[in-house]
Parts: C-alpha cells; sequence; structure tokens
C-alpha cells in the first residue's frame, strides 16, 4: 500500500483489524472517481494519483503535458467483507465512456484515457470478466476502448486534488456540466438510479 492510502487508513479498532484491499481505476479526470467510490459502504479511502508510466513521481503537470505514459487514476481502499471487486467494477463502468479510446469528455489525450489496474491475478480476471461481459450485452455495439493492466507503482496526485469535490463544490459542479460528463454518462447508462 502506498503511504497517501496508509496516511488515509482506517482508525477505529473494528477497521484496523479487518484485511483491507486496493483497486485502481482510471476514468479520465480524477476528481470526478473519487465521489461514487466515496459513496460506498465499505470503502475507507480514495486517492487521486497516476499509474502506467515510466517517469518517477510525476506531478500533475508533467502526466497532463504527456509523455510520462501516466493515467490519471483513483486508487480505492476496501473493506471486502463490505463491498466486492465486481461492485466496484459496476461503479466504475457506470462512471466511465468505455467506448471512448482518446480519453474522457472533455478531457483528451493519453492521460484522461481509461484503464482498470489489477493488483493481484483474482481482479485481473474479475475485471476482464466485467470488460467481456459489457462488450456482450453494454448499449453500444462498439469495441470496448477500456483496457485492464496489471498495477505498477502508484504516485498520489498533489493535495489540492485530493477530494477536489469536496473542497470546490461549486467549481466542481461546473466542470462536471461544461465537460458534458453527466450527460454523455446518461446517453450511455440511462438516468441514474441513485
Amino acid at each position: 500500500m502506498t503511504a497517501a492510502v496508509l496516511a488515509q487508513a482506517p482508525s477505529s479498532e473494528a477497521e484496523k483489524s479487518a484485511k483491507l484491499v486496493v483497486a485502481t481505476f482510471a476514468g479520465g479526470c480524477f476528481w470526478c472517481m473519487e465521489p461514487p467510490y466515496d459513496a460506498l459502504d465499505g470503502v475507507v479511502a480514495t486517492t487521486s494519483g497516476f499509474m502506467g508510466g515510466t517517469t518517477a513521481n510525476p506531478t500533475y503537470q508533467q502526466v497532463t503535458a504527456g509523455g510520462t505514459g501516466h493515467i490519471e487514476v483513483v486508487q480505492v481502499l476496501y473493506d471486502p467483507t463490505k463491498v466486492t471487486y465486481e461492485k466496484l467494477l459496476d461503479v466504475y463502468w457506470r462512471n466511465v465512456d468505455p467506448y471512448d479510446a482518446g480519453g474522457q469528455f472533455c478531457d483528451r489525450g493519453e492521460s484522461y484515457t481509461t484503464a482498470i489496474f489489477a493488483h493481484t491475478p483474482e481482479q485481473k480476471k474479475l475485471a476482464e470478466a466485467s470488460k467481456t461481459a459489457l462488450a456482450a450485452s453494454g448499449p453500444f455495439k462498439q469495441p470496448i476502448a477500456t483496457v485492464v493492466r496489471d498495477a505498477g507503482p502508484f504516485t498520489p496526485a498533489e493535495d489540492y486534488h485530493q477530494n477536489y469535490y469536496v473542497k470546490n463544490p461549486l467549481r466542481y459542479k461546473y466542470y462536471r456540466y461544461r465537460c458534458g460528463r453527466d450527460d454523455r454518462l446518461e446517453a450511455i447508462w440511462g438516468k441514474p438510479t441513485q
């Protein structure tokens, strides 16, 4: 586990005794991937950051400028006795456009592409199975652009990116609206049931 995830680790005795697991998802702008996971019972922490590249400890500016190979991700620390990896995958798919290979919504380029980073062979198997199921039954008969990759080193993003939707609610809501994220998600998946 990373230092950033451990810093947000549980504090109650019950949470400390649970065996927590890490999952990592790339869904475009990491600001937008924290809220759906933070809302789940069993998720202990989310951390925005970067994975998949070759530059050690990249900054947001380096990643978005290109050339590092990193993708914006949200790393999820969860209690598997309260929420399953399969549920995390379901939440993931409903919060991305899995058909877009060029980025997500208004954010374009490699650092905004989608990926599921598997930390274990079991996560990889489940992620591949969910991708196959989506391809077979998804709302559009297009190839799924989202890739399943082995997890590598994770670098937390700068502090001002963490919990951005909480710290800057008006800017966050305007960004989501301006970017067309919710309109596109509704076009793919229908109106949210929450």
